[in-house]
């Protein structure tokens, strides 16, 4: 009995190894692939939305052709499949190795474009969902490293092909978190802490002076200096109110109003 058992145990080992040194060449059919037919599958699975698989037949031939034509092309489309995947993590990581290792290639202004995608795509689902919870309790980080990645493309490739896209793109973020910082304004006003309400509407003036928020940063302000009591300061809050917006009737308004603050168009 005892025999039998070994036996069917060694059988068991053996057809173990067996398998296990079959199983690397089904899974690896892309060795011994030259560098044109591994772009070319990788390209066709990105093409057909296999983000996971392109990745590995491009990090294979990166790999596998380290010095060849393909090599940078590779690391550069490894980066745009995960962005694709929507894995921002990944896709942000593999960015940042492209330029970190090849500053000076000649389209390394895509890749800084992308990296302001990756984040803007990110910070658009971030602004779509605070409105389910209270956006005073969250910061739009992802929002203003958007912000930041275009800007670095704009200002280190201001003739690029991709900044005219970013200039706009720079301009609807602007937009959006001058809008979210009204809405933490009015958020505080609203709890009767009037001085945080103020802070904030003065950082709208400050940061976002050309965005269509100002209007509203300057009700709150003139709405909290009065609640205050200070009188030097609504009226002259006032004044630069009326001057700037002769034709405006949020001063009416009691800081009530409750507006979608994502909609920033």
């Amino acid at each position: 009995m005892q025999k039998k058992i070994s036996v069917v145990a060694a059988t068991v080992v053996l057809f173990s190894l067996s398998a296990c040194g079959l199983l690397p060449e089904r899974a690896d059919e892309s060795r011994g692939w030259s560098a044109t037919k591994l772009y070319s599958e990788a390209k066709d699975e990105q093409a057909s939305g296999n983000y996971e698989r392109a990745v590995q037949l491009f990090e294979r031939l990166e790999s596998s052709y380290p010095f060849g034509t393909y090599a940078q092309q590779a690391q550069m489309e490894v980066a745009y499949s995960h962005y694709k995947a929507q894995d921002q993590a990944q896709a942000l990581a593999a960015v940042e190795r492209f330029i970190k290792l090849h500053p000076n290639h000649p389209n390394v202004d895509y890749m800084y474009y992308l990296r302001g995608l990756i984040n803007f795509n990110d910070s658009i689902g971030l602004l779509n969902f605070l409105y389910e919870q209270d956006p005073a309790e969250r910061d739009p980080k992802m929002t203003r490293e958007a912000f930041a990645a275009f800007k670095a493309l704009v200002e280190k490739f201001p003739n690029s092909k991709y900044t005219p896209d970013a200039i706009d793109r720079m301009k609807y973020l602007i937009n959006a978190m001058a809008k979210y910082e009204v809405y933490v304004a009015r958020y505080y006003y609203r709890r009767g802490a009037y001085l945080a309400a103020i802070n904030r509407s003065q950082g709208v003036l400050t940061d976002y002076a050309d965005s269509p928020s100002v209007e509203e940063a300057l009700a709150i302000m003139y709405r909290g200096y009065d609640k205050m009591g200070n009188i030097t300061l609504r009226d002259d809050t006032k004044r630069v109110f009326v001057k700037n917006f002769p034709d405006s009737k949020m001063l009416e308004d009691d800081g009530s109003k409750k507006t979608a603050w994502w909609r920033v168009w």
